[in-house]
């Protein structure tokens, strides 16, 4: 199926929406807390909203551009969910030192305290499985996502440049 620049951007939008609306619905609903590698990822999804957003108001040929950048920020977002899938595996640490344990050195016990967060985070090496039996990580599923979602923009302007051409 051959999209317009423009449905593809519609259609691109709507599937960053849907990946932001799950991860929410898991939070708030499902009672599920993300850790600071998950809350990186969702901002790939904000982008690419706004860029499709911003791209439907484009001419056609703008269009295109902003289909390109949706592609390329829902490859960021493979990166990022990769990147995420690898700390869980134990494959590297996590680049963000909100996800190691707190090290203090010294000090009375006070202040250790106050230098404390005031909101203990999740660790990132601690997968979230939100299927009951089914060992796949919300990680792992947004990495699947991000991976089709970059591959279905891909087709969409491989198959529009075929078609101008």
């Amino acid at each position: 199926m051959k999209l317009s620049p423009r449905l593809a951007l519609f259609c691109s939008g709507l599937a960053a929406a849907l990946a932001l609306g799950v991860a929410f619905a898991a939070e708030w609903w499902g009672g599920l807390v993300p850790c600071p590698l998950c809350l990186l990822e969702r901002w790939p999804y904000r982008v690419a909203i706004a860029v499709a957003a911003l791209g439907l108001l484009l001419p056609r040929r703008g269009a295109r551009v902003a289909l390109v950048l949706v592609l390329l920020i829902g490859l960021a977002e493979v990166g990022l969910a990769g990147l995420h899938v690898g700390v869980e595996w134990h494959a590297w640490p996590s680049p963000l030192p909100e996800c190691a344990a707190p090290r203090y050195r010294g000090g009375s016990i006070a202040q250790r305290l106050r230098a404390m967060p005031a909101r203990p985070s999740k660790s990132c090496e601690e997968g979230v499985y939100p299927v009951p039996g089914l060992p796949v990580s919300f990680a792992e599923l947004n990495l699947l996502y991000a991976a089709a979602f970059s591959a279905a923009i891909g087709a969409s302007l491989v198959r529009a440049g075929r078609r101008t051409a």
